[in-house]
């Protein structure tokens, strides 16, 4: 992280699981508005607990012109407090014995919605965390990153 604050603010949000519909608006959304984030020397930086494959899979297919991070055991997230936990993590720990495939496949993906929560971080270059976005519609910390980063302007 300190080798991307080098040169501006970090724009950093986490996403559930990408490539799923709002996760995805929320990403283009980011990308979206990367020059007005450049304007303010800002860096935009995706995360999630998905995979180093699906990230790059996701930053392809939708032509992101920022990294996205693979954070796929969680540390991360549990370092910025956005790990969701309590009965519904104990989900992602269960196992799928005698259950069918269709069933399988339905609590696979919700486990990886359950894994954080959407929150996105503006730090700043002396690792500080300035603004605290927590939203669960898409297109809001974007704006509101914009808006505190013009604020400081």
């Amino acid at each position: 992280m300190s080798k991307l604050l080098v040169d501006g603010p970090v724009v950093l949000f986490f996403y559930p699981a990408a490539t799923s519909p709002v996760c995805t608006a929320e990403a283009c959304h980011f990308r979206d508005l990367g020059s007005a984030f450049e304007s303010f020397g800002a860096q935009r930086v995706g995360i999630s607990t998905d995979t180093t494959g699906k990230q790059s899979h996701f930053a392809l297919q939708r032509s992101f012109d920022y990294p996205m991070l693979a954070d796929t055991d969680g540390t991360v997230a549990e370092q910025f407090g956005v790990r969701r936990g309590g009965p519904l993590a104990r989900l992602r720990r269960r196992k799928d014995i005698g259950r069918s495939r269709s069933h399988s496949a339905r609590l696979g993906m919700l486990r990886q919605l359950l894994s954080v929560k959407r929150t996105t971080f503006v730090i700043d270059t002396n690792q500080v965390v300035r603004l605290v976005v927590r939203s669960e519609r898409s297109h809001v910390h974007a704006d509101k990153s914009l808006d505190y980063l013009r604020y400081l302007s």
